[in-house]
């Protein structure tokens, strides 16, 4: 209702159909922004490092040095973990016919362990900045545009926010 409605008298019908309209109004929630892997190496998705320009979409609402600072660690993860996987890949096709392809198990292991460590880097940088700036990071697994082979990108999307000022 708005103020020149204030000491308007409705009936209980007009009350309810007022009410079911302004619960239906949502405020608009930005697209999320994905940030693709930039490195020149991949391992089943996992590129090895992520571009750390900072997204115009964020202007308002980070830093650019907290920005860069969240792609350095992202990056630091896997600076330390996919050449070891890279070596294990290598070992792997290597052996591939010898074992059966079981030779490539320790691979998919390191690769899920780097999916997992990435994952609690996420939680907690959104549990220490961004949730607070409105904000949710995480590793979202999406088709390459030129095929179909799968990548992980860094999603960043807008949590809504809540309507205080609606009366319950």
């Amino acid at each position: 209702m708005s103020f020149s409605d204030f000491d308007a008298i409705y009936e209980d019908e007009q009350l309810d159909e007022l009410e079911h309209f302004q619960d239906q109004t949502v405020a608009p929630v930005q697209e999320p922004i994905i940030i693709r892997g930039a490195g020149n190496m991949t391992v089943f998705g996992l590129s090895n490092r992520f571009n750390a320009e900072f997204p115009c979409g964020l202007l308002s609402r980070v830093a650019p040095e907290e920005f860069k600072a969240t792609v350095g660690r992202i990056n630091g993860v896997l600076k330390k973990s996919l050449p070891v996987n890279v070596k294990w890949l290598f070992c792997g096709c290597v052996c591939c016919c010898c074992t059966l392809g079981c030779s490539l198990w320790p691979v998919i292991c390191l690769s899920k362990r780097t999916q997992l460590t990435l994952d609690k880097l996420f939680e907690w940088e959104n549990s220490h900045l961004y949730h607070k700036l409105g904000l949710h990071w995480r590793l979202h697994k999406q088709q390459c545009d030129s095929n179909s082979m799968m990548e992980y990108v860094i999603l960043i999307e807008f949590i809504p926010k809540t309507p205080i000022y609606r009366p319950d």
